[in-house]
């Protein structure tokens, strides 16, 4: 059994707030605060005396996250967001073909595809939710790239990733996982996911600066990385300035010179409690506060925009239709709330430090602010 109330004590943020607000960025906890930290005391106290030792806890952390999404610690590098992660994806698929992605998607998933003149094709959705045969039906002979996020920012709604897979044919899958990696499972060899990117520091909780990405084997063997630094090569210390011998593992594509190491520690100390607590444990409780908060506002008569038809749809994220967003987050944040704004409403984020009685307090304050 998990006590939960005593893992959200190891979150400070919770002493003050009730905050319901990881899908903006979420709280470090503790442990992840003090592995970011401890990098800059003995940056502090020694300077560069630990360099060899920096490196090492560098390739544990990458080890930590290989596992955390059932890939191989060559598959992976370690980032300081999602932007540098899909700009690394698009490297190696340029080549590929058209993209298929839809209306809902954060334009990392997009645009970063139509700066280098790669056409890409935005299925609509219907009720809030992107249908797998609607993808399908806009597949073309040029089509080579589907390009997705796991889970949507805009409305909260959430790919099965399963059945994706299952018809992606023979085009290459890539997942924006910075809605869903740290509370939803994710396993790229079952899913058959080619590439996939997020930030840390959203629902991994371990800050601005963090992230990851991964491409599997063969697509690392079918491409050649755009940029390179020195430490791409196989022997940097060499110091050769007359040949190139690549590094053939997905960190020589974006660890392109000295590492962010407090961010890649801070990571590391992240996915270290997950593991602990467990991913399914972690999942289970986020959709079970998710369902007491959606029950709850239904009842209370208020829209939600989210699509809870289907429960393989539903996430960690709600979107709740109101009139005057910025008023609402404001005086949210007034009564010690904290969600994100958006054009339609406000953004709702259960994790598994929050619990019932955060959810209580926005029922409760909504309410007051419905009220004469």
């Amino acid at each position: 059994m998990i006590n939960w109330a005593d893992i959200r004590k190891q979150f400070p943020v919770t002493e003050r707030v009730a905050y319901l607000n990881t899908a903006a960025a979420g709280p470090l906890a503790r442990a992840t605060m003090d592995a970011a930290t401890a990098y800059y005391r003995q940056m502090t106290k020694d300077a560069d005396q630990h360099w060899d030792e920096w490196l090492a806890q560098r390739e544990e952390v990458r080890k930590q996250v290989a596992q955390f999404i059932n890939a191989e610690p060559d598959e992976v590098a370690l980032t300081t967001n999602t932007s540098a992660g899909m700009n690394v994806i698009i490297d190696a698929l340029e080549d590929r073909g058209e993209v298929i992605s839809c209306e809902l998607e954060f334009p990392v998933s997009t645009i970063t595809w139509m700066h280098r003149g790669i056409p890409v094709h935005l299925v609509q959705p219907r009720n809030g939710a992107v249908a797998i045969e609607d993808l399908r039906g806009a597949m073309t002979s040029k089509t080579g790239v589907i390009s997705l996020s796991h889970v949507q920012f805009s409305n909260g709604f959430r790919f099965d990733l399963q059945a994706l897979s299952q018809s992606k044919g023979d085009h290459a899958l890539v997942i924006n996982a910075s809605q869903s990696a740290g509370v939803f499972e994710i396993d790229v060899k079952r899913m058959k996911i080619d590439a996939l990117c997020a930030t840390g520091h959203k629902w991994m909780l371990s800050g601005y600066g963090s992230g990851f990405v991964y491409l599997n084997r063969e697509l690392q063997a079918s491409s050649r990385p755009r940029a390179i630094g020195w430490l791409s090569v196989e022997d940097p210390y060499a110091m050769r300035n007359s040949e190139i011998h690549l590094r053939p593992d997905a960190a020589a594509r974006t660890e392109l010179g000295c590492p962010h190491f407090a961010g890649m520690f801070a990571l590391g100390a992240s996915v270290r409690l997950m593991n602990e607590i467990g991913i399914s444990r972690i999942e289970e409780r986020a959709l079970s506060l998710n369902r007491y908060l959606t029950e709850h506002l239904i009842e209370n008569g208020w829209r939600v925009l989210s699509p809870l038809g289907e429960e393989q749809f539903r996430s960690a994220e709600t979107l709740v239709e109101l009139g005057n967003p910025a008023f609402a987050v404001a005086e949210l944040a007034r009564k010690g709330i904290i969600v994100t704004e958006k054009p339609q409403g406000i953004r709702v984020a259960t994790d598994f430090f929050n619990d019932e009685v955060d959810v209580d307090r926005l029922l409760e304050a909504l309410q007051e602010m419905r009220s004469p």
